[in-house]
């Protein structure tokens, strides 16, 4: 029987199929049915900091900047009414799912500075969180904000978390850092249990007929997992911290590709709000056959055996890819029409 088993910042994981946050786990119930489908673990939605500083009337100065400048500005803050569930309500989800389920449930925190984190990272984990996941969001917008001041806020944002809290915290990160590579060691070094590769920033879109910008949500497609796979793979053995591919995840090939990228395990949630809760069943049996197939007796046996340390050919990875990948495009022979041979 293959074992299908991994370790996530110290966490014992059945397999490496874990629920990403996402509305599903608005409800014990969709959870519960997570957990008997297979799931080996579930990221709460986010909280986000924006809930938190309502709560107790105040704002932080990353909010709050520029709004006494310009009014209109105000029309941009979201309306907190329109959240589903208010921190409270958050905390007695995370309880009740935890009376329900025996899978660890992991908490997420969604902002972009200390504020009300650090009392809120406390109440996760007294509400029972196995682990938080650190959501941060920021769009340096400032043009005087230098590139080091946004790093170093990340640092302190887990650094501040970390020394109020024993359970496991993971970073997830955005892929627009200048130097992914250093921020992630350093974020290692600050303490960080995990990095989940990477964030998704939905972006606004215009409505041209009434001249307004609009919030518009786009589900993942399996492409968008080239990155984090890319980097999960630059990172693995060079940066000592388990990591998390998020972002493209749909089919137990690309289970396995994250996991031989180095990964400890793959995060899914838009092919479960797309296709239905009994994908994870239908993956966790693909993935079984695959390696009986393949002849592994684990997962633990493929964990970073594409690596960069490991490929035949490292520098795939960096410009080499470029250059190949620019390199392949060849005419189609009736002159008709053009395409990439791989």
């Amino acid at each position: 029987m293959v074992n299908l088993s991994t370790s996530y910042m110290g966490l014992t994981l059945k397999n490496p199929l874990v629920a990403s946050a996402s509305p599903l786990s608005h409800k014990v119930d969709n959870i519960a049915r997570m957990e008997e489908l297979g799931v080996s673990a579930v990221v709460m939605y986010s909280l986000y900091e924006e809930q938190i500083t309502a709560q107790s009337h105040q704002l932080d100065h990353y909010l709050s900047y520029g709004v006494e400048s310009f009014a209109e500005a105000i029309n941009y803050f979201p309306d907190l009414q329109q959240y589903r569930t208010g921190p409270e309500e958050y905390l007695e989800i995370i309880h009740h799912a935890k009376m329900a389920v025996d899978i660890p449930i992991i908490g997420s925190l969604n902002g972009v500075s200390t504020g009300g984190w650090v009392e809120y990272a406390k109440k996760i984990e007294q509400a029972g969180a196995d682990a938080l996941e650190l959501n941060t969001y920021f769009i340096p917008t400032d043009i005087g904000m230098p590139g080091s001041e946004v790093e170093q806020m990340y640092v302190d944002i887990l650094r501040d978390v970390k020394s109020s809290i024993s359970i496991p915290v993971a970073m997830k990160l955005s892929p627009y850092f200048s130097a992914t590579a250093n921020m992630a060691y350093r974020l290692a070094e600050a303490g960080t249990d995990a990095l989940v590769l990477f964030n998704r920033f939905y972006q606004p879109d215009f409505d041209i007929e009434n001249l307004e910008v609009v919030p518009h949500l786009v589900l993942s497609d399996q492409f968008e997992m080239r990155l984090p796979l890319r980097w999960v793979a630059i990172l693995y053995g060079r940066v000592p911290v388990d990591f998390a591919i998020t972002s493209g995840v749909h089919t137990h090939e690309d289970v396995l590709k994250c996991m031989m990228a180095g990964s400890k395990v793959a995060m899914m949630a838009s092919e479960l709000l797309r296709n239905g809760l009994d994908r994870i069943d239908e993956v966790l049996q693909e993935i079984t056959i695959w390696l009986e197939e393949h002849e592994y007796l684990s997962i633990a046996e493929m964990q970073g055996s594409m690596s960069q340390q490991y490929v035949a050919e490292p520098a795939i990875f960096e410009r080499a890819n470029y250059m190949k990948t620019l390199q392949s495009w060849r005419p189609d022979p009736t002159g008709q029409l053009a395409h990439l041979s791989f």
